[in-house]
């Protein structure tokens, strides 16, 4: 981040403390960085640690009632190529909302010419109010980028949403935004991730061991690309932020159908790495089943093939890679797989290949096109065979 001008804008709210190990890491990759804060917020942390770590001076009242020097907050907005406020607090964030201006803060963000990030920061119940939600999504609608809240410890006590993003997380954000390439032809890319979740009673699921891993690292290899991503994804401990990212979750194959079929028409490219589980309960019970003799078997019925309905609703020439984890018969099965969905390519990694597990980091993929076999990438990181499988999707259409 050498060299990049970032304005930090700090709010009144217990994680302000944390902004001072933010400013340190971004000051040691080298980037310029200044400082707004709210009244409120010098309670928090003092603004002379803010001004010492930072090398430049704290913005804090419009104007010195000492020497009636003015903080031009119009000088700030020009300068800066991002601005991010963290902690956001719910006061902030309604302000913004609003259009409410009664601090530096808040008129610089309405002077801003380019983007502001804002990181939230609260109690679980004022995280989960309908007035915040109301608040951040007319922010969203604005163009402000939101870095979401964690789940953790909070300072009252309780445990939940509401926590900041810790600061490592935060300015690998910033990066990612300041770094980002230029959008790859304006085109954007649905990618499916993880298991789904088969309801058998409120206790139980149908589900697999896939842990997501590949999808999130196609989603971050096709972000690095240049790509807008819309990632729709089952239950997964994998975690990834980025300005041009759409992160959708869902729980069961009818869930991930339904938001294949809302962002597919806005894609040009579809990966499609989620492991859907092929069978449902015929009918899920409401209450758990209790083992009695006699009790009749669970039947099942197919989930919707959400790879044959991508394929099948094309709109503008839309490319359809599909994946093929298979035991025995691998290629012969790919093959088929891709001949009967009329995929464009299809990767093929089996149970077979040492080393490739579920979970693990590592994987082994043969790639087929509607020719024949393109190519053979052997057993290496999850992310770098992601970055090589977006460059093969790239030259599809070359």
């Amino acid at each position: 981040m050498y060299g990049k001008r970032i304005l930090l804008g700090i709010t009144g709210g217990i994680a302000a403390y944390k902004i001072a190990y933010l400013i340190r890491i971004l000051k040691k990759q080298e980037a310029e960085v200044k400082c707004i804060m709210t009244p409120a917020s010098s309670d928090f942390i003092s603004p002379l640690v803010v001004s010492t770590l930072s090398k430049n001076d704290v913005g804090i009242e419009f104007w010195n009632k000492d020497t009636g020097a003015w903080n031009n907050h119009v000088a700030y907005a020009e300068w800066a190529e991002v601005f991010v406020i963290a902690p956001a607090t719910m006061n902030t964030i309604g302000k913004m909302a609003n259009g409410l201006c009664d601090n530096l803060l808040l008129a610089t963000y309405f002077s801003m010419k380019a983007k502001t990030v804002v990181v939230p920061a609260m109690d679980l119940d004022m995280y989960k109010h309908p007035a915040f939600e109301r608040n951040i999504e007319t922010l969203r609608n604005d163009g402000v980028l939101v870095i979401p809240a964690e789940s953790g410890e909070l300072a009252s006590g309780l445990e939940g949403e509401g926590r900041m993003s810790e600061p490592e997380q935060i300015a690998s954000y910033i990066s990612s935004y300041l770094s980002r390439k230029p959008k790859y032809k304006e085109k954007r890319i649905c990618i499916t991730a993880g298991p789904t979740q088969e309801a058998i009673d409120p206790v139980r699921y149908i589900s697999n061991h896939s842990s997501g891993k590949m999808g999130f690292a196609l989603a971050k290899a096709a972000l690095i690309a240049g790509f807008e991503v819309d990632l729709i994804t089952g239950p997964s401990n994998e975690s990834l932020t980025h300005p041009d990212l759409n992160r959708v979750d869902v729980l069961s194959a009818d869930d991930m159908l339904n938001a294949v079929q809302k962002y597919w028409s806005n894609a040009s490219i579809g990966i499609f790495s989620a492991a859907v589980a092929d069978f449902k309960p015929e009918e899920a019970s409401d209450v758990k089943l209790k083992k009695t003799n006699g009790q009749d078997p669970i039947v099942l019925k197919q989930n919707p093939d959400i790879l044959k309905w991508a394929s099948s609703n094309r709109v503008n020439n839309q490319k359809v890679i599909g994946f093929a984890l298979e035991t025995n018969n691998e290629e012969e099965n790919a093959l088929f797989k891709l001949r009967q969905k009329n995929l464009d390519l299809i990767v093929l990694n089996s149970t077979r290949d040492t080393g490739a597990t579920f979970g693990g980091n590592q994987n082994k993929v043969t790639i087929f096109g509607k020719q024949g076999k393109i190519e053979t990438l052997g057993l290496q990181d999850k992310f770098k065979i992601a970055e090589q499988l977006i460059e093969i999707i790239e030259t599809l259409d070359a």
